[in-house]
């Protein structure tokens, strides 16, 4: 049973970077992708990017593709999310997900698994 634990959000000022990582209990097989998910208040559920594991498949967003990165680190179990030039339109609890099987898919709802979530904020 894979388990999820999101970390690295954080209160910051516009234009700053954060960087999220999430941790894995048990490593995912081969085939499973990964994606991070944002989701402000009063918002549905969002793509930010996704990854195969194992794979090079990756989907960003566009709202953010020239921001941030996706990333992983397969002998940790670890995939990150690196945010770079924050602003006013990213506050929100970013949610890791887990496919455990398929392509790089940018719909929540093919995601079978879901981390506790990790607070962004930024201010002005």
């Amino acid at each position: 049973q894979v388990q999820l634990v999101e970390s690295g959000g954080g209160s910051v000022h516009a234009g700053a970077s954060l960087r999220l990582s999430c941790a894995t209990s048990g490593l995912p097989v081969s085939t499973a992708a990964m994606g991070w998910f944002r989701q402000a208040p009063v918002e549905e559920r969002e793509v930010v990017a996704a990854s195969q594991w194992a794979g090079s498949g990756q989907n960003v967003a566009e709202s953010v593709k020239d921001r941030f990165t996706i990333s992983r680190d397969t002998s940790r179990w670890t995939i990150y999310l690196q945010m770079d030039k924050l602003n006013a339109e990213d506050p929100a609890v970013s949610y890791c997900g887990l496919r455990g099987w398929g392509i790089e898919s940018t719909n929540a709802d093919e995601y079978e698994r879901w981390g506790q979530g990790t607070q962004v904020a930024v201010s002005a």
